[in-house]
């Protein structure tokens, strides 16, 4: 199956050392990749804590990237002006809390940013449907969301084929993006069932090969690469 962007590799934050965040972020923009994907997470709606918008906001004033951030939070209504304010480009939030979902995305939008929804595995696709003309991207967990280094569920791929279908249908333009165990061997499925943007924590970091990596999930390396 097709899709209409050129394929993203988004490197995620949570993989990185957590010792030297900003020394992952450079390594990522230092190997010419341009997203950075940031995982918040409160401790409620995910069992992890990770990371705030003074994060952002300090990788921001070091390093441009486009910051990718995922809010796995009960009320992620709550913080969109703060991340936004901190130098988030995306802001990705779920289905699933109870929160004015709608009036959220607008929000994003409002402010000039990207503007994701994203559900867990169990979650049925349909429950997306409202918002599909609100969004720039549709992001697919393709693991149960909380923890790093998780194998990838082959169960998504059907998933992440009828975000697509649904995409053709519409006339609609967001972006498919996964996230959960990626790697080089499972991201070609995704590509083929009709994903775009891939999130890639534990492969992209323990990679030997970092360039290899990278033309392996998106098909281009940059040349005259530094690490």
């Amino acid at each position: 199956m097709g899709h209409v962007y050129p394929d993203i590799l988004a490197p995620s934050l949570l993989a990185g050392d957590h010792g030297n965040l900003l020394e992952s972020a450079r390594l990522v923009k230092n190997l010419g990749l341009e997203w950075l994907h940031v995982d918040i997470m409160d401790g409620h709606f995910v069992p992890n804590l990770t990371f705030g918008p003074e994060t952002v906001a300090a990788l921001d004033r070091e390093l441009r990237l486009f910051y990718d951030v995922h809010l796995m939070l009960e009320r992620p209504d709550q913080f969109i002006d703060a991340f936004a304010d901190a130098g988030a480009d995306a802001i990705t939030v779920h289905v699933e809390p109870g929160y004015p979902i709608a009036e959220t995305l607008k929000r994003i939008r409002e402010l000039e940013l990207f503007a994701g929804i994203s559900l867990k595995p169990a979650t049925p696709a349909e429950t997306l449907l409202p918002f599909l003309g609100q969004v720039d991207m549709v992001l697919v967990m393709t693991v149960e969301p909380g923890f790093g280094g998780q194998s990838f569920l082959p169960g998504m791929l059907s998933k992440i084929e009828t975000v697509a279908q649904w995409r053709r249908a519409r006339g609609l333009e967001y972006r498919i993006e996964v996230d959960g165990g990626i790697n080089e061997k499972n991201a070609a499925l995704c590509r083929e069932a009709g994903a775009d943007t891939f999130v890639a924590g534990t492969s992209f970091f323990a990679a030997a090969d970092k360039p290899a990596f990278i033309r392996a999930i998106q098909g281009d390396a940059p040349e005259n690469l530094t690490e």
